[in-house]
């Protein structure tokens, strides 16, 4: 009888090694690395949605007690401000205008919630309490929260003197001509307004950051959760006027990323100032209240949608307008979320045309980052949606309407009508497997028994599609090195960063396929930026697949070294080498040397062949050969209950293609996350202001977030269809949960409750609003 196969390889699903030291309370977290001698800041926030700053009085704070120092921009006006790093242009082709975000503002606060200034203690209480006597003359002003409030005639200017007010660019993406001219011609139109809401990623773990001075190197430390440790190193470094060899960014665990922590921010350029101006390390711990004020917030759009079919159904041409509500400062890829990723308004489709131009506004609000899908979720909402209207309007099935346009296997790959070229995947055999796994044909007795209870049943389905690990024709290299030592353990170091996504088993599934190297002897290490010189890091679902193909390549580099050392142990020539996992065998003989004994001889004088270094390592900083596109169908079951309005999460079915699957239970474990969100910002998530820019939901009383009674079980099948552009073939995962349940989760509402539309979220005041609406 065979043995089983390990789970330690491509396709296994071992359990997390990463959990062993969570789960124990032993993780590494932003909190756990303050030493004793560290002193505490606290920042000074504003409490208007804009107001100018007519003075700041510190001396009652400097007078109390515990208090070491209190910055305000002033202090800080040697620091360069931070940088966005995605160029647009205004509507007559004249680069954007890039505000600045300072470490602290010297004129004026624009949003509530904006930092003006710091006070550091020796402790965190003493810290919070000088906060309070910190003295801010201020001159409220008028505040604008809305992106299309912003953008009309007599808003308030967030920045006064920019050259078109509150726009802060317009960018078109398509055929604009060609899709006003097929729309015009088409004999059937569905035309509609969406909103996206702004919402909280509200990580698990708030914002922390530890900052150090070594005076002997002059040189910083500074510890901070980061998704990309190196990019973040280089920018703040920038900011600060030293060279990237003068910051070291250490990123331990971290509670949760979802794109939200891949930027620099005013609070670490305030610390890394704090630290070297007073020699002591200085640590900032933010609470929820806090974070909920000063974290980056997301999505926030206004949208006007128009979809174009023939009398068969079939569609022809698409052109979204949108208002994309920035915030008041740009971060380094504000502008990225509502424009780089456009090409998904194409879906799994036929759409021969499409067009997108996007307005953005800056406002009295936190400035808005990429989220996770980043733009993914609201493009795939527009089509999806979209359908949805069009089946009803045209009488037809919104399942047959869906495949009637689906793009073919056999067409692939397949330039869609914006942007993208998809180089696999089976769209219809997804759809047709989560018809089946969903029970569609049980569907209507389900609705009579839920009837026969006074509730409503609703069902809801979506295609989703999205890239990753892009943009087209040009993936981001990614950094890593392979150090295998004498007693044959292997050690890797990565550029990207793991913060829930299981990368320390994953990694150690390929290489211990890949080289025949026990789990326990692996280490992969992340997140130190001088451990590792290079590195982009973790966002876009790029992990596996840029970090994979760099992996790989590291390895072979290792195994051709090995080839040579073996080689020269078995007295053959290094083409007469070949490896098989663990050995090194001269082919056609039964003559071999272990892996072991090769590290050995590696580290060993006089085993080594001549003109070969000590050791066996390999670098490499490669890309992967294109961005990829995993997708897959959402269906979704809700139950709602008329008189008040609740919807209930009853069934949820997901079928993806994510190419080749590494880990199936981490995979299904990104797909539950990923749909969680989704439902949360469909049900129940939004970020909420007053007229005068003061927040409604700075707290988890007013800002719903889904809990675990929320979800039903989702059922989570593969449909793999494997990508050349990489040697795993993996296409990505992190995002695809969220991409499709947004808009699967409002088709099942509104399909329960009988509208063709309802903005989200659907919370139960506004679903029984729209049912009495209905009913009227």
């Amino acid at each position: 009888m065979n043995a089983p196969a390990s789970p330690w390889r491509i396709g296994g699903s071992p359990r997390r090694v990463e959990d062993q030291r969570l789960l124990r309370g032993v993780g590494r977290y932003g909190a756990d690395h303050v030493p004793p001698d560290a002193l505490h800041a606290a920042f000074v926030r504003s409490p208007h949605g804009a107001a100018r700053i007519g003075g700041i009085d510190t001396a009652a704070a400097h007078a109390m007690p515990g208090v070491v120092a209190v910055f305000t921009g002033a202090d800080l006006a040697g620091l360069s401000p931070l940088p966005c790093l995605v160029p647009r242009n205004l509507p007559d082709g004249s680069p954007m205008p890039r505000p600045p975000w300072h470490a602290l503002p010297k004129d004026a606060a624009r949003h509530v919630g904006d930092a003006v200034a710091m006070v550091v203690a020796t402790s965190v209480t003493a810290a919070r309490d000088a906060v309070e006597a910190v003295e801010v003359t201020w001159e409220a002003l008028p505040a604008v929260t809305d992106a299309e409030t912003a953008l009309a005639p007599g808003a308030p200017e967030v920045w006064p003197g920019l050259p078109a007010g509150n726009l802060c660019f317009e960018f078109k993406a398509g055929d604009v001509a060609r899709v006003d001219a097929a729309i015009a011609a088409a004999p059937h139109v569905v035309t509609f307004d969406a909103r996206i809401t702004r919402v909280n990623g509200t990580p698990m773990e708030p914002r922390a950051a530890l900052a150090s001075w070594d005076p002997a190197e002059e040189r910083f430390t500074l510890r901070v959760g980061s998704q990309g440790p190196h990019s973040l190193r280089d920018l703040l470094a920038e900011a600060m006027g030293v060279p990237n060899t003068a910051l070291r960014l250490v990123s331990p665990d971290m509670g949760g990323g979802f794109g939200l922590r891949s930027h620099p921010t005013p609070e670490h350029l305030c610390l890394l100032h704090a630290t070297r101006a007073l020699g002591r390390p200085v640590h900032w711990n933010a609470d929820r209240a806090e974070t909920m004020l000063s974290d980056p917030h997301a999505r926030d759009t206004h949208n006007r949608i128009e979809l174009a079919l023939d009398e068969d159904g079939i569609l022809l041409a698409l052109r979204v307008t949108t208002a994309a509500n920035l915030g008041a400062y740009l971060t380094i890829l504000t502008p990225h979320s509502s424009t780089n990723n456009l090409g998904g308004l194409a879906g799994v489709y036929r759409t021969p045309a499409i067009a997108s131009v996007v307005r953005g506004a800056f406002t009295n609000t936190q400035p808005t980052a990429p989220y996770r899908g980043a733009g993914r979720p609201e493009a795939t909402y527009a089509i999806e949606r979209a359908i949805d209207l069009a089946a009803a309007k045209l009488g037809l099935d919104r399942i047959e309407i869906r495949r009637r346009n689906l793009i073919p296997r056999d067409a692939m790959p397949y330039r869609t009508g914006l942007t993208f070229i998809y180089d696999s995947g089976d769209f219809a055999k997804s759809m047709a497997m989560a018809e089946d796994a969903a029970d569609l044909a049980g569907f209507a007795a389900r609705k009579v028994a839920s009837e026969a209870r006074g509730m409503r049943r609703g069902l809801g389905i979506a295609n989703a599609i999205e890239i990753s690990a892009g943009p087209m024709n040009a993936p981001m290299e990614e950094g890593a090195e392979l150090r295998i030592a004498p007693d044959g353990s292997a050690t890797l170091l990565l550029g990207t960063h793991n913060h829930g996504q299981g990368h320390e088993t994953v990694f150690r599934q390929i290489l211990a396929e890949r080289l025949g190297i026990a789990p326990e002897r692996i280490r992969v290490v992340a997140g130190d930026s001088d451990a590792l010189p290079y590195g982009r890091g973790t966002f876009g679902s790029r992990s596996v697949v840029a970090g994979g193909t760099v992996a790989i390549v590291a390895t072979d580099r290792v195994i051709e070294r090995g080839k040579r050392l073996a080689a020269h142990m078995l007295e053959a020539s290094p083409a007469d080498i070949e490896f098989t996992p663990g050995r090194f065998s001269v082919v056609g003989t039964d003559r071999f040397v272990t892996l072991d004994q090769v590290a050995r001889a590696a580290f060993a004088p006089g085993a080594r062949p001549s003109g070969e270094d000590v050791g066996l390592t390999a670098n490499a900083s490669v890309a992967p050969g294109n961005a990829t596109f995993p997708n897959g169908c959402h269906i979704c079951e809700v139950e709602v209950d008329p008189e008040t309005g609740a919807v209930r999460l009853d069934r949820y079915t997901v079928v993806d293609d994510v190419g080749t699957v590494v880990n199936p239970m981490l995979v299904k474990g990104q797909i539950h996350g990923g749909v969680a969100q989704g439902a949360g910002q469909a049900l129940m998530e939004t970020m909420r202001y007053d007229e005068g820019g003061q927040m409604l939901t700075a707290s988890f009383m007013d800002y719903a977030l889904p809990r675990a009674a929320d979800l039903p079980a989702v059922a989570v099948l593969s449909n793999p269809q494997p990508t050349a552009t990489n040697p795993i073939g993996a296409k990505g995962a992190g995002e695809a949960g969220t991409v499709g349940a947004l808009p699967a989760v409002i088709s099942a509402v509104c399909d329960a409750i009988g509208v063709a539309h309802l903005d989200m979220p659907a919370t139960p005041e506004r679903v029984w609003a729209a049912l009495r609406g209905a009913s009227a």
